[in-house]
């Protein structure tokens, strides 16, 4: 399969708390990206001490050609669902990177330059379940990246549910990527890259 984009390298981090579905998002954009899509991927991911309430964190690198090097150290995009993760790791988003944060949740991000949705409040509200808040996040970012084909996207989420899921995190992926065009604006990808950064200690 043809990727529906040439990149060289692309670097995400999905960070937050326990409980967050952090690594279930990020398996399922994997998935998403390598057989939907037509990318290389890997993925690697890192629990805190405490599965739930501890700290979680899962990358993957996308690339159109053989991946020499599977860990992620030059962030183009971190999803920050947590205080605590977005202090950590926003000193690993380089210049021009994205961030993207749960705006409920960071209330003192690190720049002006990011893009937030109440995502955990969305997921609550909306669907009527907090725990499809991932799901909402996906479909945010699969407005977001250019990369990505939401058709395609939706079916590998289809895919990899129980039946008894399926409809709610579909819903919730709708919601996230017709929230994320009507604030975000279809240009966001380009206009809210981060050009002041931190180094990492």
């Amino acid at each position: 399969m043809k990727a529906l984009q040439e990149l060289d390298r692309f670097e995400i981090r999905f960070s937050g708390l326990g409980g967050q579905g952090i690594i279930t998002l990020g398996k399922i954009m994997g998935q998403g990206l390598a057989l939907g899509h037509g990318y290389n991927v890997t993925q690697t991911q890192s629990y805190g001490p405490e599965a739930r309430g501890g700290s979680s964190k899962c990358d993957l690198v996308i690339s159109s050609r053989r991946i020499s090097y599977p860990k992620a150290e030059s962030l183009d995009l971190l999803v920050a669902l947590s205080q605590e993760a977005c202090n950590a790791y926003f000193p690993y988003l380089k210049k021009g990177g994205i961030l993207v944060l749960e705006s409920d949740l960071v209330k003192q991000p690190p720049t002006n330059q990011y893009l937030g949705l109440p995502f955990t409040g969305l997921a609550k509200d909306k669907i009527g379940n907090v725990q499809a808040m991932n799901t909402v996040v996906l479909g945010a970012l699969s407005f977001l990246l250019p990369f990505i084909n939401q058709a395609t996207m939706r079916k590998t989420l289809e895919s990899v549910l129980p039946a008894k899921i399926r409809a709610l995190n579909v819903k919730a992926f709708n919601l996230g990527h017709r929230l994320a065009r009507k604030e975000w604006g279809e240009d966001a990808g380009e206009v809210w890259r981060v050009e002041e950064y931190g180094e990492i200690d």
